[in-house]
């Protein structure tokens, strides 16, 4: 059976001060690139013992995802790319905003509001399927990089969710999940 791995980035400046990065581009920590190499050696373990296959990294374009990318990529030899359908969710007036805020977390369940500005979760569920539809469709396994607003969408593509899970869903950084195609 065919899997899609995902990660989500290493700690960001921002996750530190609690606070949404969303399209904002925030650069890693020294915990976040320290993280990323981690992960990097225990994929490269579990690689190298022959308990998981992986073709090919996708990654977000943007920083925080890309230089975990580049970590993992460069610990196991893996081929990268940039991907930009992966790129996290516009969350419009709410960005470098408190992550925990009350108005956000009840925003966060209206699937339509674009966040004045930003991009609503049902634009981006529709990139996230699209692509998920198209790797689907190829003999590779894919590790993809990128953002808890995004492995919400890939849980969802995956699993029945409420909105209530969908909203509250994610991982911690550079955690690994796998799911079956």
């Amino acid at each position: 059976m065919k899997k899609i791995y995902f990660t989500r980035h290493g700690e960001t400046f921002w996750n530190v001060e609690n606070k949404i990065c969303g399209a904002t581009d925030i650069g890693l920590t020294e915990r976040g690139h320290d993280q990323a190499e981690e992960l990097g050696r225990h994929i490269k373990d579990l690689l190298d013992k022959g308990e998981i296959h992986i073709d090919e990294i996708l990654a977000s374009p943007l920083s925080r995802a890309y230089d975990t990318a580049k970590h993992i990529a460069d610990m196991t030899g893996l081929p990268l790319r940039a991907e930009e359908r992966l790129r996290e969710q516009n969350f419009g007036k709410y960005e470098g905003t408190p992550r925990n805020g009350q108005v956000f977390k009840m925003d966060k369940r209206n699937f339509v509001n674009s966040y004045e500005g930003g991009e609503s979760m049902m634009r981006l569920a529709q990139r996230i399927y699209n692509l998920l539809d198209e790797l689907s469709q190829d003999d590779k396994i894919y590790l993809l990089v990128a953002h808890n607003g995004i492995v919400r969408s890939v849980n969802s593509y995956f699993y029945d969710m409420t909105n209530e899970d969908y909203a509250d869903f994610g991982i911690k950084n550079c955690q690994l999940v796998d799911y079956d195609i």
